[in-house]
């Protein structure tokens, strides 16, 4: 069996990202979506009428706050392209810090946004813009308007990980590897493409054949690994049948 995709992201990201690898990597690749996460919107949303900024740090905040009628005239800050370009779709003024957390709070201060602001996040987040934006001087609320359930791999993707075949696993938040790493059943060759260092310290040293960082944090630049990955995993398989 050929090298496999796993793509462990909740959706919509995830199948979103599933039909980038089809485009990128071609479709005789297989890709096997199995989130581990389901993201679930539970609002509410606070009294907007002060804020005079949001901040987004990925698409479901985006998603979560357009479906629970948030308001479209509010400036936004946006962590990444990704998130950026979906906000800005839908309607919201945004401007993207091209990075992570500490990108958006760096390209905050530089252009000396005034508050009140507020983050609309998830029950689990990385980085603390909220106190690092306030301890700037820059008022900063946040709101935690979805959450972000642990659910069980899929049989599927157990099976997967069980044959000799390499498997590629691209992986987006420190939560998603500690999840996946966490009782792993793993026979299979497994190369890692981590979107970060802070995912990459979630990997447990020893466990996989490559382990790879994303010279930017986005999905795109996960996605622009994957050919590599693919061609050192095809050699491993190689190796494997000679044996």
């Amino acid at each position: 069996m050929a090298p496999t995709i796993l793509i462990t992201r909740p959706d919509p990201a995830g199948s979103v990202f599933a039909d980038q690898v089809r485009m990128t990597l071609g479709c005789g690749v297989p890709v096997l979506l199995s989130p581990m996460m389901r993201i679930e919107v539970t609002g509410p949303l606070p009294d907007l009428s002060a804020i005079k900024t949001l901040i987004f740090t990925s698409r479901n905040g985006v998603g979560a706050y357009l479906s629970l009628g948030g308001r479209l005239d509010i400036e936004s800050y946006a962590v990444g392209d990704a998130t950026a370009t979906l906000a800005e779709t839908s309607g919201l003024p945004t401007k993207s810090c091209h990075g992570d957390a500490g990108a958006l709070v760096r390209q905050m201060k530089a252009d000396r946004v005034a508050g009140p602001c507020l983050h609309i996040r998830g029950e689990h987040v990385t980085g603390e813009i909220v106190k690092y934006l306030n301890s700037a001087g820059i008022e900063t609320r946040e709101a935690v308007i979805y959450k972000q359930d642990a659910i069980p791999m899929s049989d599927a993707a157990k099976a997967l990980l069980k044959r000799e075949s390499p498997v590629i696993l691209p992986l987006f938040s420190p939560r998603s590897a500690r999840l996946f790493f966490a009782k792993l059943e793993l026979t299979a060759p497994l190369l890692v493409a981590c979107i970060s260092e802070k995912v990459a310290a979630c990997v447990p040293e020893g466990i996989c054949k490559e382990v790879k960082v994303a010279r930017r944090p986005d999905a795109e630049a996960v996605l622009e690994m994957l050919p590599e990955l693919l061609a050192i995993a095809k050699q491993l398989e190689g190796g494997n049948r000679a044996q």
